[in-house]
């Protein structure tokens, strides 16, 4: 009132009045409508309920749209449907509010990108961007408005299932990554036509789950929490996202979806996020098993009070709001502020003035030649060549026998990999069929399966080996299913699964030359096949066109320049295995018992963190520091020179890493602050350039403020998280 109040004095008084800004207009809008929105009106904008697999809504649902006691939809896709639905709410409801519809598009809609593990091993946050917004431009033709990415969990167990969904293991890497996947699926203006809604997903934790058992227990320190959980969650705040995902998970005795410091304190106080926050699939539900709450009129209160905005599947808030309320439980003030929150979203998305999907946008958007041109593209440049012994790869056009085997070398389905969209696997160009189309006519290409992913019999392999004798190479294609990866994937094992292994060694054993192509979603644990192949790609599940891309790199069209954005482990005895672990007082030393190492196993990884190889050699040369002394508010820059000093143009992704030697917290061994993945043609050189200020040299300190402490810091700059140049500056009062 004060605010109308003043606006009428200086109308008065003759003095100009600005316009209200598009904000204010906004928050006008909001709450002319929470005004005249009853309770039942107000809780059903902070329900979500779930349509079929297919993308189809259930006939019960028409009736709560009409009585707007639903606020979004979770899975309804595909224009027409959506349409139907929206039709419904902005004609025949009373208030005319929109509905939200949501879908998990983690790495493409139709066409089928890497999954999000694969494009983090492409270092190129430019092309991990376009990923996202070819992805977001499709969603929303299909009438899509909201989408539940990033996944940007840390995640240092590849045991979990759901590590293929994130970037791996590092807070620096998983936040560049975090912000371009933001800015790939909002643009600077999610109303647009072809941009949706993201939702950074899963708050908070949920990537440190004991044993990496999904869903499982997780609990850690506030100090782990805020250096490496947090910053990615933190990267997509400050690039703009709309909404966050509550996670599944216990932190620390408090379940995340009921936890008043990460929600309130942390999203809402100290980052001043004023989207949604929407919990998992029956998140809220599950806190009673947690054992948390006691009913479910507990699980509501406990979850609406931290500051779940958004109830997913499960219907708590709608049961038991009223009667909280009623009881002074709960506030009205708290319920309203959650309904703004939702309503707040839907104008930013424009939904109220533009509801409706083009119908005909859709068929003319999904499946685009140049989004599968993209898609090859992201594919290629997201494979890691992990050894080449004898430089056996590229291969040659001109070889004129080639064998293909494997459970995966003629598969479509599950390249596609987990949270595939709408992917289908009659579009997926198949690994088989990619070599085929690069070889032509004029190379016999043989192709035996040797097995199962999980079962095979004797035969089967026997009439692999017998192929494999006639080529001049074999191809060996193995790895996971996509349902061994993603949610409720857990493995307890990162073998290669059922006779897999055995396959490999019977091919290994023709002595013809052999190529290993990994399909799969984590680390796998290969000793075997690391020590005795001489050549093996890291494919992942490349989508779409998987097996034009992979063909691309095998035949040297594409010289491969991805890197590992997790450590491989040699066994899983080694787990958890991250690079960034912090020093310890007795550091693995051979000659010493009593130092902290294993008495049957490596301590080092199989692959460590930023490794990759390529057709090419590159020489980092000349490694410089601006200043030798900065004071901690200031910054200094570090330069080095790149060399292609080999026969091929091709990719390195140059990584400064940075060690604080002593300070008043202990500190890891390295953390990754700075990377570029170049183009360098034969012969070519180039200086990249780093900035290191304040935000990469600080920590958080004893009282938890974060802080940059006088000492030496050491610099490291090379071609993975292992060796490379040094220097050293000092940070002075």
């Amino acid at each position: 009132m004060w605010m109308f109040g003043l606006m009428s004095a200086l109308l008065l008084t003759g003095i100009p009045v600005p316009p209200a800004s598009p904000a204010d207009e906004i928050e006008r809008k909001i709450a002319a409508l929470l005004r005249q929105m009853t309770l039942e009106e107000k809780l059903g904008q902070l329900q979500m309920l779930d349509g079929d697999v297919d993308g189809s809504y259930r006939p019960d649902h028409l009736d709560l749209v009409r009585r707007g006691l639903v606020g979004a939809f979770l899975n309804v896709r595909g224009a027409r449907r959506v349409n139907e639905l929206q039709r419904i709410a902005v004609e025949e409801s009373r208030l005319k509010i929109p509905l939200l519809f949501g879908f998990d598009v983690l790495h493409g809609y139709r066409t089928i990108f890497p999954v999000p593990l694969a494009e983090a091993s492409s270092w190129d946050p430019e092309a991990v961007q376009r990923a996202a917004s070819i992805a977001a431009a499709e969603a929303r033709a299909a009438g899509v408005t909201w989408t539940f990415a990033p996944m940007v969990d840390i995640a240092r167990d590849p045991r979990w299932g759901r590590i293929v969904e994130g970037s791996g293991e590092d807070p620096h890497l998983g936040s560049v990554m975090a912000r371009a996947r933001v800015r790939g699926f909002q643009g600077h203006d999610y109303s647009a036509s072809d941009r949706v809604l993201a939702c950074a997903k899963h708050f908070v934790g949920y990537g440190a789950a004991e044993g990496g058992r999904d869903y499982n227990t997780t609990d850690m320190s506030e100090r782990t929490l805020r250096e490496i959980y947090l910053p990615p969650f933190k990267a997509a705040v400050e690039a703009g996202v709309g909404t966050i995902m509550s996670a599944f998970n216990d932190l620390s005795g408090i379940p995340a979806s009921a936890n008043p410091f990460t929600l309130t304190t942390i999203l809402r106080g100290e980052w001043k996020f004023d989207g949604v926050v929407l919990s998992d699939y029956t998140a809220i539900e599950e806190l009673m098993a947690h054992g948390l709450a006691a009913d479910g009129a507990e699980a509501a209160r406990y979850a609406l009070d931290a500051g779940v905005d958004m109830e997913m599947v499960s219907r708590l808030y709608s049961r038991h709001v009223p009667q909280l309320i009623k009881e002074g439980k709960l506030s009205m003030a708290t319920l309203d502020e959650a309904v703004r929150r939702v309503l707040r979203i839907k104008f930013r998305l424009g939904l109220f003035e533009r509801p409706y999907a083009d119908e005909a946008r859709e068929r003319a958007v999904l499946l685009r030649p140049e989004h599968r041109a993209a898609a090859r593209e992201m594919a290629a440049r997201s494979i890691v060549l992990l050894k080449n012994e004898g430089h056996l790869l590229p291969l040659s056009k001109t070889v004129r026998t080639l064998a293909v085997i494997g459970p995966l070398a003629d598969d479509q389905r599950n390249l596609l990999g987990p949270w595939s969209g709408d992917g289908r696997a009659e579009d997926v160009v198949a690994i088989l069929s990619g070599i085929t189309a690069k070889l032509g006519p004029t190379a016999r290409v043989l192709h035996a399966r040797g097995c199962e992913i999980t079962d095979c019999s004797s035969r089967e392999i026997a009439e692999a080996v017998r192929l494999a004798r006639q080529a001049e190479v074999a191809i060996v294609v193995v790895g996971e299913s996509a349902e061994m990866s993603g949610e409720a994937a857990s493995r307890a094992s990162l073998d290669l699964p059922g006779r897999q292994l055995e396959l490999v060694k019977a091919i290994h054993a023709t002595g013809t030359p052999t190529v290993v192509l990994l399909v799969n979603g984590r680390p796998l644990t290969i000793p075997w096949i690391a020590e005795h192949v001489p050549a093996i790609l890291e494919t992942w599940f490349a989508g779409t066109e998987a097996g034009h891309a992979i063909a691309d790199v095998l035949f040297g069209d594409v010289n491969p320049g991805g890197k590992l954005p997790v450590t491989f482990p040699r066994s899983v005895g080694q787990i958890p295995i991250y690079y960034n672990h912090k020093r310890t007082g007795r550091p693995p030393n051979p000659t010493n018992k009593y130092t902290s190492k294993y008495l049957d196993e490596e301590v080092t990884p199989l692959f460590p963190f930023g490794y990759g190889l390529s057709y090419s050699q590159f020489q980092i040369s000349h490694l410089q520091l601006s200043r030798q002394r900065i004071r901690p508010d200031e910054s200094l820059t570090v330069s080095v020179e790149v060399e292609n000093i080999g026969s091929r143009t091709g990719d390195e992704v140059v990584q400064l890493y940075i060690c604080d030697v002593a300070a008043s917290v202990t500190r890891p061994v390295r953390e990754l602050k700075g990377f570029r993945r170049i183009t360098l043609r034969p012969g070519e050189k180039g200086r990249i350039t780093f900035t290191l200020g304040p935000e990469h040299l600080g920590f958080y300190d004893r009282q938890m403020q974060f802080i940059v402490e006088p000492g030496e810091f050491r610099i490291f700059v090379g071609t993975s998280s292992v060796g490379g140049l040094e220097a050293s500056f000092e940070v002075v009062q």
